[in-house]
This record gives structure tokens, sequence and C-alpha cells, in this order.
């Protein structure tokens, strides 16, 4: 039987960039192993005249960060007709907007940290909040933009108003939860296993962390109790369907056991575009379930779709 032409989708020009070639250049790899017809695009502004003459069994997307998982590329391949990887318009757009997500899943009863939204000019001279409390650009991802400020900190982070900021005029600055870091993944309508990330030389997951190998170590399946595991994963799925995500998606969570058995788990993000690095999470969480890479990236272009 013929094997689907993919599109791999990667690089364009968010400053993930980096972040996609690697992931794309991954998943074609593993799709040509797999037995398809593979086509590697480095996204450009031209990219529908590209797709309209590749004209593709599906488009593959392994873009992260604006434009590629906020709904633009989306939009592009539904005009197309093109079939396409991960969630649709909206979803990809409500997930990317980290204050949208977070009204959202409050009113699906899912635990999040109190926040609010401030242009980064405001919070030059004075804490919006009481400290600790993270500073996080809205609509970036790769955890670029991120930073902690420390209860014994007197000033905000004098970032936010200098011109090296990159990341936007509107930042959400939301409670610090303390202790480890979880993520779970859902493949369709299946939650998949929790991971537990441990920052190797690192206060965070930050880029480096999350990119550089040995930034981290994956814990899979986490070590945590039978009832906070199944906590997390039946959150990561409400997540999933009340963004109306679909394909592949992967939800971060903040965990502090410090002072009492059941602890305080807060829910912080879904990204709907994983990354498919070497050193990513999903790969990781995927071969704890028995479902290997190539297997994995098959599962999604045949579940590619458009209207999605």
């Amino acid at each position: 039987m013929k094997k689907k032409h993919v599109a791999v989708l990667m690089g364009g020009f968010s400053s993930e960039r980096p972040v996609s070639l690697s992931s794309g250049t991954a998943c074609a790899d593993a799709l040509e192993a797999e037995g398809y017809r593979v086509t590697r695009v480095d996204v450009g502004r031209d990219i529908a005249r590209v797709l309209g003459e590749l004209k593709p069994d599906v488009a593959f997307n392994a873009l992260h960060g604006p434009y590629g998982e906020d709904g633009t590329i989306q939009g592009v391949l539904e005009y197309l007709a093109i079939p396409y990887t991960h969630s649709g318009v909206l979803a990809s757009a409500l997930a990317m907007d980290k204050d949208l997500a977070k009204t959202i899943a409050r009113a699906a009863g899912i635990p999040v940290a109190p926040s609010r939204i401030v242009n980064r000019f405001e919070i030059a001279d004075k804490h919006p909040m009481e400290p600790p409390y993270v500073v996080k650009p809205v609509n970036e991802g790769s955890s670029f933009g991120v930073v902690i400020v420390r209860e014994e900190q007197s000033h905000p982070p004098q970032i936010l108003g200098s011109d090296e900021w990159g990341y936007g005029e509107r930042v959400m600055v939301e409670r610090y939860v303390a202790g480890r870091e979880f993520t779970c993944a859902v493949m369709g309508e299946r939650v998949l296993g929790v991971c537990e990330i441990v920052p190797v030389g690192h206060s965070f997951y930050d880029y480096d962390s999350k990119y550089v190998p040995g930034g981290s170590k994956h814990e899979c399946p986490a070590k945590i109790s039978p009832n906070i595991y199944q906590k997390i994963q039946t959150i990561s799925l409400t997540a999933h369907e009340v963004l109306g995500c679909r394909g592949v998606s992967r939800s971060d969570f903040r965990y502090d056991d410090r002072f009492s058995e059941e602890g305080e788990l807060v829910w912080l993000e879904l990204n709907t575009q994983p990354g498919m690095t070497p050193t990513s999470l999903v790969p990781d969480i995927a071969a704890e379930a028995g479902i290997g890479f190539g297997e994995l990236l098959s599962w999604m272009v045949e579940d590619a779709s458009c209207s999605r």
C-alpha cells in the first residue's frame, strides 16, 4: 500500500526556530523510516505557495511558538484543505494564550495559581503581588522570558523595563508554586503516563534544561502517590478536552508536597505542539506506554484532518 506524502513543517520565524528545526528533523527522519514519502519544509512567508505546489497528503506540524502553534499556520492549512496534525485553529489559539487557557481551565474546575495580566512597564518599580511570583510572556513557549522573583528580591526584575525584552508588552504575573514539576501527555482520547522533570543544575525547567543534553532527568513513570498520579492524568485529559485539543498535547504541573501528604497540585499550561527533539518529554512518556517514536508519529499522521 502506497504511503502518504507528508510535508514536515519546521523552522519558521519565532524565537523557537532552533527547537522546531530539531523537532522537525527528528520527525522527518522517523517518518521516512516508517515508509512515508517526506518533504522537509522550512516555513517562510511564502508557505501557502510552497504547499500549494507540493500538494502533500498531510502536513506534519513541527513548528513551535507564534505563527506555528497559535492557530496561524492552522488557518492557512484549513484554507488550503491540507489535513494536518495536532490541534485546530481555535484550540491552538486558546492554549497559546496563557491567560485565556487558565480562564477556561479554572471554569472547568482545574486548579490553577492566582495570576493577573499587566503591562510590563507597570511593574518596573513596584511588585505586582507579594513575592515569590513568576513573570511569563502571555504568548511564548519553551520558557522564553520566564523570570522567577524570589521572596528576598526588593524590586521587580529590571529586564521587564529594558529594550532587551522581546516578548511583548503584556505579561502574566503568577503566584510561584514551589515543589516538583510533572507533565502528562494525551494522545487523542487516551491519557498516557505522568513524568517528573528534574532539572540538573537549573532552578526550574528553563530553555537549557529542556533542550541541552543532560539539562534535566525524566522520571517516567513519576515516583508519586497513586492518587496524585491519577489526579494529574484526569486533569490533563480534562484540559485537553475543554480546550478542544486534537492529536497529542502535554499538560505541565507544579506539586508542592512539603507541608502535607496531599500537597498542592497546580496546572500550569497545556502545550498543543510538544517538542519532538531527542531530549523531549512526549517521546519518553509514549515509550513508557510501549509506543515507539515511529509508531507515535505514524499515529499522528493517520489522525491528521482539517476542521480540527
